[in-house]
């Protein structure tokens, strides 16, 4: 167990490498990519040429209670520029694809206005955080889609960014260099990287004693609420009911009492949940809402 452990400890650090993107200077991670001092003044002069969108942003943000740096993706999304469209089809300052925008209610025409846009910003971040932990992955997420993120991590057998991204478009693993990058010229790529450390370690956990497949098991987590079905979860993931409730102590009487929970799967299977989540749901209001 204790070797487990260290290896684990040891992995988290060393794995900030985040498959190529930084090197360590003085002691320091840092974007590898481009971290010269024409692109910290390029970054910055944008975000002082635009200081009103920027004060409405990172005002946004915060009343969510999400981190400033977060105004960094609209900086390498759009430059703050409302009127922009990519070859994707993508629109405004946080260059909103269509399919996007109407998951959130955002109308099409809508995607060019700085507050609604934002307001929907905002919340998709938010529920990304919610759903993954760390604000490196939601960055990936958000461009690439969540269906891609959980097709990497499927693959990777891993959550962890720095493992699943070798499975990520390669657009992808750019734009989070340059979200890296831009916090690293407005100074808080450590708030970034402390924020992933730390969701490492408050992610991975190890169930104690037992035999077989709960003895040592390293767990992720996730949230599900009372509408998901564990009988269900079970069938679908090809495990046992009492297997689930094992790494989830108290889930029945948490579901009951909150509505929510936080739900315990060893690292292996929860790439395979994720990538099912909304199967097993509609499969749960179908069949009964009923906790197992």
């Amino acid at each position: 167990m204790k070797t487990t452990l260290k290896t684990t400890f040891r992995n988290i650090f060393t794995g900030l490498m985040l498959a190529g993107s930084f090197v360590m200077v003085n002691g320091q991670f840092l974007a590898a990519s481009d971290t010269s001092e024409n692109s910290v003044k390029k970054y910055n002069n944008i975000i002082n040429a635009n200081k009103e969108i920027v004060e409405f942003i990172e005002y946004s943000l915060v009343q969510k209670g999400l981190p400033k740096h977060l105004r960094n993706l609209a900086l390498i999304e759009s430059h703050f520029n409302r009127n922009i469209t990519s070859g994707a089809g993508a629109v405004g300052i946080w260059q909103f694809m269509t399919a996007h925008a109407n998951q959130y209610g955002l109308t099409e025409q809508n995607r060019t206005d700085v507050y609604k846009s934002t307001k929907t910003a905002v919340v998709s971040l938010a529920n990304l955080y919610r759903k993954y932990g760390d604000w490196i992955t939601v960055v990936a997420a958000y461009n690439c889609g969540e269906g891609n993120i959980a097709k990497a991590m499927e693959s990777a057998g891993s959550t962890q960014y720095h493992i699943f991204s070798k499975y990520l478009p390669g657009e992808t693993i750019n734009h989070v260099k340059k979200y890296l990058n831009a916090c690293y010229a407005t100074g808080e790529l450590q708030s970034v990287l402390s924020n992933y450390n730390s969701s490492r370690l408050n992610k991975v956990f190890f169930t104690e004693g037992g035999s077989g497949r709960n003895a040592g098991v390293p767990l992720q987590e996730t949230e599900i609420n009372a509408g998901f079905n564990l009988g269900i979860i079970a069938d679908e993931l090809k495990v046992q009911v009492n297997e689930i409730l094992a790494w989830n102590p108290g889930i029945e009487d948490e579901l009951q009492k909150k509505g929510e929970s936080p739900l315990y799967l060893p690292t292996d299977l929860m790439p395979d949940f994720l990538l099912r989540k909304n199967k097993i749901l509609l499969r749960s209001i179908k069949e009964g809402n009923r906790v197992q």
